[in-house]
């Protein structure tokens, strides 16, 4: 048994002698088995290089490049999703602040798709209309779930709730895998909706409109 240990030990101190300590930098590097996994031929961002006639590694999208992405058309003008805007982080471009209003343009088939979208991927826990009375509870899977149309889910962001749905909060877990950024504000239009239904108050109503209101 103590050959082996010796043995071992004279193996282990001959490849690290040879091979070097991992991570180790020498002035003489140590010998490599598979070198092309420790130094590939690639071209670093922002570093010179004499390929290019501006000398730089990092080159802007050649003249009639077709982005691989569709752009998301806002209220303000199309983005694409690689982009720092509100619509794809729902915070002001550049802080940590929340925006306060949706930033997609708002249309009766807008609101339809967010309903849809509602109904699939946030009535199970939170309920058709939104109070927190899913079937996730009422089989006992969740004993806890948000009413959204709390006063304080009524007066967040926008911003912050395109946040919660993109990357979850507490019990509630991250939906930006399973839901595209339109249909996300698609979904906060509709709960907007669902919270003026339920909150709402008859000054809420334009005044061309209470006569129709009323008559119904």
């Amino acid at each position: 048994m103590r050959y082996f240990i010796v043995i071992f030990g004279l193996c282990v101190i001959a490849v690290a002698g040879i091979l070097g300590k991992r991570g180790t930098h020498f002035r003489k590097p140590p010998r490599f088995i598979f070198p092309d996994m420790e130094w590939q031929l690639k071209l670093r961002p922002q570093k010179e290089n004499g390929f290019f006639t501006n000398g730089m590694t990092s080159q802007m999208p050649v003249p009639g490049t077709i982005a691989r992405s569709a752009p998301i058309r806002t209220a303000s003008g199309t983005v694409y999703p690689y982009e720092d805007s509100p619509v794809n982080t729902g915070r002001v471009a550049g802080t940590t602040n929340f925006i306060e209003n949706n930033p997609m343009p708002i249309s009766a088939q807008f609101l339809k798709r967010g309903q849809q979208r509602f109904l699939i991927n946030c009535s199970p826990c939170h309920g058709a209309t939104a109070e927190g009375n899913g079937i996730t509870k009422k089989i006992g899977a969740m004993a806890v779930v948000a009413n959204l149309h709390d006063r304080r889910i009524v007066e967040m962001p926008d911003g912050e709730l395109f946040y919660v749905i993109t990357n979850g909060r507490n019990l509630m877990g991250p939906y930006g895998a399973n839901v595209v950024v339109e249909d996300r504000w698609a979904v906060i239009a509709y709960l907007r909706a669902l919270q003026l239904t339920h909150l709402g108050t008859i000054d809420d109503v334009p005044q061309q409109l209470r006569a129709n209101l009323n008559n119904k």
